[in-house]
């Protein structure tokens, strides 16, 4: 089975038609992980059910079953909790926690006929743009093995892109799907806050963490997050954020597209002319614009007064719901623990020792923040800004049906490239945190490659559209692959 041009849409019929089982599709993903995780390192496990999953899948396909992802073999990342198997966000401090429960988003998927294949690598908590924070060792970039696979989802995005797994589940809070996604030259989606539930996900910060999907086309990615919305009754009880589907309806009313004029697509002149944005990534959207346009877009001018201070918003916030939801991690409640004299000590040393440094940094600049004398001075100030940035997308949205901007400033980095600079590791979220501060949802889509030392690496163009309307960026990335393609 050639696995390498396999998408999602293909396995089904293919599975469909009983050319090919889930136990086979499952081993070739296996077959691929033995042959190049050595060394890619994306999985932190396989796990030994993998197989026996896939014939329980087969056997359900042969009683009738026609669940929508029935036998397709997913990597799911280290920070979402499966029943039964171990998940520790890459870090020491939950060495050998084993999930009590599965995620909502993993209730969802086994009710598709999903096959977990695995657990994959990521940067610890989720802290970090690279995948070189997870405490198990970095996750390489399959195209280019000396350079990142982008984070903190760089497992998942790894494991799809040298096709260990046709699909897989990441977080996202700050670009930590569509960066990696767009390093490893594949597709990965942001949704909408509150469209799927965070139930079984280790917070990193509440407001702004989404679970989405990374697959090898935009069809995929639509699969799964048709697979993964949407609640049992509604709402989730298990998490007061997220949306109904009679209230994800009611927003997508919202923003009217009349179907009967072309795309509008907007664009930010002033986002190009910010400094730290190689070359060729402003070639690369110059040359999307122009298949855009053959697609039959309009391509639209827009201004975001605001957004130049997205980053700066994002890195006060974030950290502040770091330090808040990080204190449960304390060696008593649950994880591994270091000892002390006395309780105070068995705080210290457990997080001192088992937390990696980026962790302990987020966690004392959200503390700092958030402390007395500082809190309206930075975090209620960051709000507001917050609110500024999320009206400055509403009066966009009025002219375009979506936003399109670079995903990330530059191609895949040399691993050790940014370790001693955490400021220029914080810039390559510089266009993909505005989707978070204003819940609306983003899609990384590849675009092109760029040469750099010989090798071939991958870019990506990154959509934002309103909110709850997913279908559009699908529309728009089905149209703009299907130019790129011909």
């Amino acid at each position: 089975m050639d696995i390498s041009t396999l998408t999602i849409e293909k396995a089904l019929e293919l599975l469909a038609r009983g050319e090919i089982t889930s136990v086979s599709l499952v081993e070739a993903c296996i077959e691929e992980i033995k042959k190049k995780d050595g060394e890619v390192h994306a999985y932190l496990e396989v796990f030994t059910d993998a197989l026996e999953q896939a014939k329980i899948a087969d056997q359900k396909r042969k009683d009738g079953d026609t669940g929508s992802l029935l036998g397709i073999p997913f990597s799911i990342k280290d920070n979402i909790l499966i029943e039964g198997k171990r998940a520790g966000a890459a870090s020491k401090i939950l060495e050998n926690y084993v999930a009590p429960y599965d995620a909502t988003v993993i209730k969802n998927l086994k009710k598709a006929g999903a096959v977990f294949i695995g657990r994959v690598n990521m940067d610890e908590f989720a802290m970090g743009g690279s995948t070189e924070n997870s405490a198990y060792g970095i996750t390489k970039n399959p195209l280019d093995t000396s350079r990142v696979s982008g984070g903190s989802s760089g497992g998942s995005a790894a494991s799809v892109s040298m096709h260990g797994a046709l699909a897989s589940l990441g977080s996202d809070t700050g670009g930590s799907i569509r960066q990696p996604a767009s390093y490893c030259g594949v597709v990965g989606l942001k949704p909408t806050y509150g469209s799927v539930s965070r139930h079984g996900l280790m917070a990193m910060g509440s407001s702004l963490d989404v679970i989405g999907p990374i697959a090898h086309t935009v069809r995929d990615c639509e699969i799964v997050f048709n697979a993964i919305k949407g609640f049992e009754g509604g709402r989730d009880v298990y998490d007061s954020t997220s949306l109904s589907a009679d209230e994800y309806k009611k927003v997508a009313s919202e923003h009217v597209r009349e179907e009967s004029r072309p795309l509008r697509v907007g664009i930010v002149p002033a986002l190009m002319n910010m400094g730290g944005v190689q070359d060729s990534v402003k070639k690369n959207l110059e040359e999307s614009i122009e298949l855009l346009k053959k697609a039959g877009c309009e391509i639209v001018d827009v201004e975001l007064p605001n957004i130049g201070y997205s980053l700066a918003v994002y890195y006060v916030l974030m950290p502040a719901e770091v330090s808040s939801n990080m204190s449960r991690f304390d060696g008593v409640k649950f994880g591994s623990k270091s000892e002390g004299g006395d309780l105070l000590e068995d705080y210290l040393k457990t997080r001192g020792e088992l937390l990696g440094k980026e962790v302990r940094r987020r966690i004392m600049l959200g503390t700092y923040v958030l402390s007395s004398g500082y809190y309206d001075a930075y975090y209620n100030k960051a709000n507001v800004v917050r609110k500024l940035i999320a009206d400055d997308f509403k009066k966009a949205f009025t002219k375009v049906d979506v936003i399109l901007t670079p995903t990330a400033p530059s191609p895949a980095f040399k691993i050790g490239a940014h370790s001693s600079d955490p400021l220029q590791m914080y810039l390559e979220d510089v266009f993909t945190v505005t989707a978070n501060l204003v819940g609306v949802p983003a899609i990384s889509v590849p675009s092109g490659v760029v040469e750099d030392e010989g090798v071939k690496l991958p870019l990506g163009i990154q959509f934002t559209a309103p909110h709850c309307r997913e279908d559009i960026l699908f529309e728009v990335g089905k149209k703009f692959e299907s130019v790129r393609v011909k």
